[in-house]
């Protein structure tokens, strides 16, 4: 029961921990990032395991966890006011070519970030952008006004 305990505290830390973060970090992964979350799964695996390197410990973590996301996944899905929370929400980045400062601070991001993505898209400039969506996986999506 220990292990039980120990994995939903680290599940609802982890879940936190990367609501917290923000979508720009986890949708842009640098090689120091991979490395850092290699690092943080294997701390989180001690903290929850300590020394018990049974089956039966595995067992119960793994259980925890995917039964706790299971779980989550139902109530973002049967209570759509809790959907922000668990699922966060896309945010316009720019509207009408003009990019909303608000939003670009809020989410750590900067013009020529965006417009690097854009550029990715075949998007030349931000006159171009009709709107600039931060999606909730960290991607950007664009809808060209042309």
């Amino acid at each position: 029961m220990d292990i039980v305990l120990r994995a939903g505290i680290a599940f609802l830390f982890v879940f936190f921990l990367t609501r917290v973060i923000g979508r720009r970090e986890l949708g842009s992964m640098e090689p120091f990032d991979l490395i850092l979350l290699i690092v943080l799964g294997d701390l989180v695996q001690q903290g929850i395991t300590q020394s018990d390197y049974s089956v039966t410990g595995l067992f119960l973590a793994v259980s925890t966890m995917a039964l706790l996301t299971v779980f989550f996944s139902y109530l973002s899905f049967k209570f759509p006011r809790l959907r922000p929370v668990l699922d966060g929400e896309p945010i316009v980045i720019v509207r009408d070519g003009e990019p909303i400062w608000s939003n670009l601070k809020r989410e750590r991001l900067t013009v020529e970030e965006v417009m690097a993505e854009a550029r990715r898209q075949q998007i030349a400039s931000l006159d171009d952008i009709k709107w600039a969506v931060l999606e909730t996986s960290g991607q950007i999506s664009f809808i060209s006004s042309k």
